[in-house]
């Protein structure tokens, strides 16, 4: 197992013997796909950084469903929300494939953020960016149909990848990976992506999804939110 950080975007710019240093202060765990990494409200409060390897954050209901919030890929760091108010875990984390995870104590976590604030500042900027994410998520709960809450999401899943006014997703996500994120079923997705099929606004195909015409899906939703195009993130 490689026990590096230096691919953690949290700790970008970190001298290399600092990185090191950091390193071996971890304890580092390999997991196999599905195993659970974090389970909801769980008392542990270690800051986890995600070297290798896929993860997907998600609660689950007394009946099963699962409402998933994002997938994290290797560079990402989670936890800094019980490393900071030491309370239980917010949501249970699941490998989607093999990983490697460095376990850094939440003392430790906040001993690095002293000692460099732009740290400090990248963990602020993530929570703020998670408080406006969650808040847009009840606004558009309490407000958008199906459907809208389906296009909604396949803008976000363009983020960052947009080029020509389209955008390609890989891998393609799964309907029911979609429907557990606006809080629906399988088969809703699946006929609401037909019907954008039939459209011209999306093509899907087995290893991506090609958003076609991204301002015709923007409209979609802005429409129905009455925002300005560039007011939805």
């Amino acid at each position: 197992m490689k026990q590096s950080l230096a691919n953690i975007e949290l700790l970008e710019g970190l001298p290399a013997d600092d990185l090191e240093a950091l390193a071996k202060r971890c304890r580092w765990r390999s997991f196999d796909e599905d195993e659970q990494v974090l389970a909801h409200l769980d008392g542990g409060t270690d800051v986890l950084f995600l070297t290798a390897g896929r993860l997907r954050v998600s609660l689950y209901s007394s009946s099963g469903k699962e409402v998933s919030f994002e997938d994290l890929h290797a560079g990402q760091h989670f936890g800094e929300m019980a490393a900071i108010d030491r309370k239980g875990r917010s949501a249970s984390v699941f490998a989607l494939e093999s990983c490697t995870v460095a376990f850094l104590s939440s003392q430790n976590f906040m001993d690095l953020m002293s000692r460099h604030f732009v740290i400090a500042q990248r963990v602020m900027t993530a929570l703020c960016r998670l408080v406006r994410r969650l808040d847009e998520r009840v606004f558009e709960f309490s407000t958008l149909t199906v459907s809208n809450r389906i296009q909604a999401e396949l803008l976000r899943l363009a983020g960052g990848t947009v080029e020509n006014q389209t955008a390609t997703v890989k891998p393609a996500p799964r309907h029911a990976d979609i429907a557990s994120r606006v809080s629906t079923h399988r088969e809703a997705v699946t006929r609401e992506m037909n019907i954008l099929a039939r459209a011209g606004i999306i093509r899907q195909e087995r290893h991506a999804l090609y958003i076609l015409d991204l301002p015709r899906l923007g409209q979609m939703v802005h429409e129905v939110l009455g925002l300005e195009p560039e007011e939805f993130a």
